[in-house]
């Protein structure tokens, strides 16, 4: 297992990235990295995902819309609780920032946008904003994230102007541009789905349907010869083994119930008002399932 050791000044700059990233996407990789600092394993924190990307070979939009449109009816076969309308945006109307919070689109926004490093500085990285998006979103079902399909166009280059952040030690005197290296049409999302297991929701049954859903719809990409990769951490898209697909939920389950009944009582000892907020906790046999926690996971990290 790959061990990760933070210092004092690490941890407290992740803490400052929790809350204050312009960002939300980072503010939830901070999220997930927080509780790593605290040497808790990477399983349990963020909850079992599949990650996907896609990239197509056209050149013009219009063959890019023909593609989403075909993969999109087959979204309409799959069991979505909900399936939205083929979208297009471009120039500023592209950027999550000029959403309001509860704008729909704002989530398949901020998943159009990308990260790229530095060239020399490579603990820095920027937010690059995509100048075209043709998408469309889906919802698996209740406890689900959005599952979002699409294509976006990026600048060749973006201009730096400061610091990524307050208190960084690396600032630059100029604004000057880096090249973004994205190239072509290209979508890299996620879609957690493993609090549709809440039996409130249905159970393993619902889950497994939801899940299923977002398979079955990568694969229809794949045969549109548009998916890149997948990696799906219900094992679920190597294995193609729906019995062990629903073993992996309920340890991952238990394994997140013990670790957030642990935190949660460490927040309230300490007596300042904090606490914790996580899915699992909304599960109404959340005790048995942290009660169900497989034993020495925190040694196993």
């Amino acid at each position: 297992m790959i061990r990760i050791t933070f210092t004092e000044e690490q941890v407290a700059q992740l803490r400052y990235e929790r809350f204050h990233h312009r960002h939300p996407r980072v503010q939830a990789k901070m999220e997930a990295l927080l509780p790593k600092s605290e040497g808790l394993p990477h399983k349990p924190i963020m909850g079992l995902t599949i990650h996907y990307c896609l990239r197509s070979r056209a050149r013009k939009p219009e063959r890019v819309r023909e593609q989403l449109a075909r993969l999109r009816d087959r979204a309409l076969d799959l069991p979505f609780k909900e399936v939205g309308d083929l979208q297009e945006f471009t120039g500023p109307d592209c950027d999550f920032e000029r959403c309001d919070r509860e704008d729909p689109n704002r989530w398949l926004l901020i998943q159009s946008s990308q990260y790229v490093d530095h060239p020399r500085h490579r603990r820095y990285s920027y937010s690059v904003a995509p100048t075209h998006v043709i998408a469309f979103s889906t919802w698996p079902g209740e406890g689900c994230e959005q599952a979002n399909f699409g294509f976006c166009r990026y600048p060749e280059t973006i201009d730096i102007h400061g610091p990524v952040a307050p208190g960084c030690d690396y600032t630059h005197g100029r604004p000057h541009r880096i090249r973004t290296r994205l190239s072509g049409w290209f979508w890299g999302s996620f879609c957690k789905t493993v609090y549709a297991s809440n039996p409130e929701y249905g159970g393993v049954p619902h889950f497994l349907r939801c899940h299923l859903a977002v398979v079955k719809l990568l694969d229809r990409a794949k045969e549109l010869g548009i998916l890149e990769s997948v990696s799906d951490e219900g094992d679920y898209w190597e294995e193609r083994n729906v019995e062990a697909l629903a073993r992996h939920v309920g340890e991952w389950n238990a394994d997140m119930a013990r670790w957030a009944g642990q935190l949660k009582d460490a927040l309230e000892n300490q007596g300042n008002g904090l606490s914790l907020e996580a899915g699992i906790l909304e599960f109404p046999n959340f005790e048995h399932l942290e009660a169900a926690g497989t034993p020495g996971w925190k040694e196993r990290v």
